[in-house]
């Protein structure tokens, strides 16, 4: 397997309340390009293992992709969470951390839009990335509504008030506090964003929470393509080539489980091609063509056979890195945790375990 990771320097370490830090790195001169990254997406780090060697953590970029600023995730403990501990624990300045290239496709398409941001816990990572880029280079509005615990657990207050008040006419944020209000119903969701129905809606927390909000968005019929959802899933394989293969690896926020529903994927029961298939790919501006397409081989096992620098991170199907949309013809997915049945629907498709139902495949990368 390649191997496409850096060792990033730590320049800067915060405590952001008692049990989340956010960290700094130093991008390596020469490798600008590969971590120029969007807002919302996610760094995936190794994270030394007594037991497995490595144990590969997604963690979404809190930074802005401009003003200057450095590449930074914000990691939560969680109870159980061995990896989110031991950065706590043992990430510091000057300390250096094998890091891959940022991936993901929790991103607006517009930074202009109206933007409804839903956040839960430490998934306010992600969205305050999407709201510092949005206010600095957009000229839509935000509504925020983060919920926590209680006030002693709300990441970035400072800054959110700070935004606030620099942006008032823009940026407006509602705070939830469980100690103070209880749990959110479905129903307080769905009264909260009736006012925002033409909204572009992102959705980021626990999986509790993200269900009913994502369940009281559809009840508002926001069309699927304006509902943004984060997946939270386990890494099954080891993205870091000649590290020792680790048994599990989590994408930590919160201490987030998502329970996939069974998805019907178009040609999951067709034999596919009998000869070569024709690939067209559009990717970062850039379109490739290929006429020798192999039946049963991965598209992204035929796009780096062919040098294209395809996105990736976990390579098993378990996260949404290498996404995809189907422009024409059909693929099938050998295996998938991160796609639901709505994005099937919309043509989405995992690069990394698509391999050819149609004789031609034209596919755009999200």
């Amino acid at each position: 397997m390649a191997d496409d990771s850096y060792e990033l320097k730590v320049v800067d370490v915060v405590e952001e309340t008692a049990d989340a830090h956010s960290i700094s790195f130093e991008v390596p001169a020469g490798a600008e390009e590969q971590f120029a990254y969007k807002p919302g997406q996610f760094l995936t780090l190794a994270v030394p293992s007594d037991q497995t060697g490595v144990a590969a953590r997604c963690y979404s970029l809190s930074s802005s992709p401009v003003g200057g600023g450095p590449l930074t995730i914000t990691v939560k403990r969680t109870a159980e969470g061995y990896a989110s501990n031991w950065v706590c624990d043992n990430v510091r300045e000057g300390d250096s951390v094998r890091v891959l290239p940022p991936s993901g496709i929790f991103t607006p398409a517009s930074l202009s839009a109206d933007l409804l941001l839903f956040a839960g816990g430490s998934g306010i990572t992600p969205i305050i990335s999407i709201t510092r880029t949005a206010l600095q280079q957009g000229t839509g509005r935000i509504v925020l509504f983060y919920a926590n615990r209680d006030e002693k657990s709300v990441i970035f207050a400072g800054e959110l008030t700070r935004l606030s008040a620099e942006h008032p006419d823009r940026l407006v944020v509602v705070h939830w506090l469980e100690s103070v209000q209880g749990l959110p119903s479905q129903e307080q969701l769905r009264a909260f964003a009736s006012g925002y129905v033409s909204y572009d809606a992102f959705v980021c927390g626990p999986a509790p929470f993200m269900k009913m909000t994502i369940s009281a968005l559809k009840e508002l019929e926001f069309p699927r393509e304006r509902r943004h959802q984060e997946k939270f899933v386990s890494l099954g394989g080891n993205p870091f080539g000649d590290l020792h293969d680790q048994e599990v690896a989590e994408h930590e926020i919160e201490d987030a489980e998502r329970d996939l529903e069974d998805v019907d994927v178009p040609g999951a029961d067709e034999p596919g091609p009998q000869g070569p298939v024709r690939l067209e790919v559009e990717l970062d501006g850039e379109n490739y063509a290929f006429d020798d397409w192999a039946p049963g081989t991965k598209m992204l096992d035929h796009l780096e056979s062919k040098g294209v620098k395809a996105p990736y991170s976990c390579r098993e199907g378990e996260c949404s890195a290498c996404a995809i949309r189907l422009l024409e013809g059909e693929v099938k997915m050998l295996h998938n945790d991160v796609l639901d049945a709505d994005d099937i629907e919309e043509g989405i498709r995992l690069g990394c375990q698509s391999v050819p139902v149609t004789d031609v495949v034209k596919v755009t990368y999200h």
